[in-house]
């Protein structure tokens, strides 16, 4: 009598379309047994894809052959579709069970592979479900590519994100907390201080775990701008597409953080324990020898002192302190002074809005452009729909505006996402110099020295070198000593000054002064 194996492998769809139960083709295989005088040794259950024998229950079946060579004839399954996916893995496996003296076999699609011709049958068998397979995902990959092209996300939300449906259609949102975190951690990078380890650290303390290979392979991909890529396929180039989803961040951050992830923005990293204490650290040099000067602490009986120093053997040792009070005397020389911020910023405005004139009439040409194109559009569609004019040319039309209209809406995103507009809160920071570099924190304070300064500071005797200052800032000195000059003057003669400014302005005691800045800011 012939012993067999039954081998039983389903899926979830065949369960529910095909009725490929496991009941069902354990009961059609025993009454197969039954009536053609087959004992059975065991049944095999398997729950994996057929597209490769890389299946855990058909490696143990593998291996029992091996142990038990001789003592099994038959492998029995309902169909070749249980037994392969692939004709070419299936044909290999064939030879494998006929090495160990098994034979396989399909209940409902028997064969006898002794008859040559048979193996054309066998080849059907095996390739029509290959083929089934390989059409399935082709159309769920052209179905996925469309999505993706429509600016929809495919697969697991990124970090930040959570799938959701939103009238049936599945897309992503951004996740409560988690999403700012992910915006904040984009800005930390673009500002090219700390290292993406420092960052990503800081994400995870935040309350947002993720892996740091996750984190550095997510902060490359556009979709946190509102951009989906569409990977190249054939001869159609991999591109992005505008998502459908809520962009946690903007673009121009996204190619910021781009820019300094691949070298193309110089990076100051920090080091925390020292750059907090001493953050004019790589900003100074020293006197002697031109070396960047350093910054240590030395215990001493009751405390510690704090020195900026130069590690070579020059010497040069000054206390932390008196270098703050000198660097804080120094910027008070640059600060605006409070009485003249109003006027100021009424000057600014007035040179802001004479330069930024002509990019606003070109913002409201392409806006009435786009406007007259729409009602041209429009106007088309209802002759249309009133018999004057034919399909024929309604098509002409419509190609032609829509072509405009694309160009337009360009053009026009283009200019408002260039519009800057004035902030008259930055120039209050121009009366507060000092006090941020007193008050500040040491990523503050490194970045007020980085927009004052061209150039490395060097301390000689705690007197400093005069360093190539922000041009601004020189304008604001100047004015400043020829005010400390010019404590009285002459009554003002306001007869010609600008129609723009107004009575109670002119009559200010630092008008005088204003006027000369606006001379030369124009200069």
């Amino acid at each position: 009598m012939k012993v067999a194996d039954l081998y039983i492998r389903v899926s979830t769809d065949e369960q529910a379309e095909k009725g490929y139960s496991q009941r069902d083709q354990e009961e059609r295989l025993r009454r197969y047994c039954e009536i053609n005088s087959i004992a059975i040794r065991k049944v095999i259950y398997e729950d994996h894809s057929a597209k490769t024998f890389n299946r855990p229950e058909w490696k143990k079946i593998l291996v029992d052959l091996k142990r038990n060579r001789g003592k099994i004839d038959v492998i029995l399954f309902i169909k070749w579709d249980r037994f392969s996916r692939n004709a070419g893995d299936a044909y290999q496996m064939i030879g494998t069970l006929r090495r160990l003296g098994v034979e396989p076999q399909a209940v409902e699609q028997p064969l006898d592979l002794s008859v040559p011709e048979n193996k054309m049958m066998l080849a059907f068998y095996l390739a029509a479900p290959e083929v089934e397979n390989d059409r399935r995902a082709l159309n769920t990959f052209h179905g996925m590519r469309r999505a993706k092209k429509e600016g929809r996300w495919m697969a697991t939300a990124p970090m930040g994100y959570v799938n959701t449906t939103v009238n049936g259609v599945k897309t992503i949102s951004p996740a409560p907390l988690k999403s700012e975190i992910i915006a904040w951690a984009f800005q930390e990078i673009a500002k090219g201080v700390h290292s993406i380890k420092h960052v990503w650290r800081e994400v995870n303390k935040r309350g947002y775990k993720c892996a740091s290979a996750s984190f550095e392979r997510a902060i490359r991909n556009p979709v946190f701008c509102g951009l989906i890529i569409v990977p190249k396929y054939m001869d159609e180039e991999e591109h992005l597409v505008p998502g459908q989803h809520e962009p946690l961040i903007s673009k121009e951050l996204f190619y910021q953080v781009q820019d300094v992830l691949h070298g193309r923005t110089r990076k100051l990293t920090l080091r925390p324990d020292k750059d907090q204490l001493f953050p004019l650290r790589g900003f100074m040099v020293c006197p002697k020898c031109g070396r960047n000067i350093t910054g240590s602490s030395s215990k001493g009986k009751y405390k510690y002192y704090h020195y900026y120093h130069c590690d070579a053997a020059c010497g040069v040792r000054m206390q932390k302190k008196d270098v703050d009070h000198e660097m804080v005397e120094f910027i008070k020389q640059y600060e605006l002074p409070e009485e003249m911020l109003d006027l100021i910023t009424i000057v600014f405005q007035h040179i802001f809005n004479s330069k930024t004139a002509a990019f606003g009439n070109e913002l409201s040409q392409v806006k009435n452009e786009l406007s007259s194109e729409t009602d041209r559009l429009k106007k088309a569609r209802n002759m249309l729909l009133d018999g004057d004019l034919d399909a024929v040319d309604y098509r002409e039309i419509k190609a032609e505006s829509e072509q405009r209209i694309e160009r337009l809406e360009s053009k026009l995103e283009d200019l408002e996402a260039r519009q800057v507009k004035f902030n008259p809160s930055v120039l209050v920071k121009l009366t507060q110099l000092s006090r941020m570099y007193q008050n500040g924190t040491s990523e503050e304070i490194r970045t007020l020295m980085s927009s004052m300064f061209m150039e490395k500071i060097v301390f000689s005797k705690l007197k400093h070198r005069t360093p190539e200052v922000n041009p601004v800032l020189q304008l604001i000195k100047l004015i400043n000593n020829k005010l400390q000059g010019e404590k009285s003057e002459a009554k003002l003669d306001i007869s010609a000054l600008p129609l723009w400014v107004t009575p109670e302005i002119q009559k200010s005691n630092s008008f005088a002064h204003g006027m000369k800045l606006l001379e030369i800011l124009a200069a």
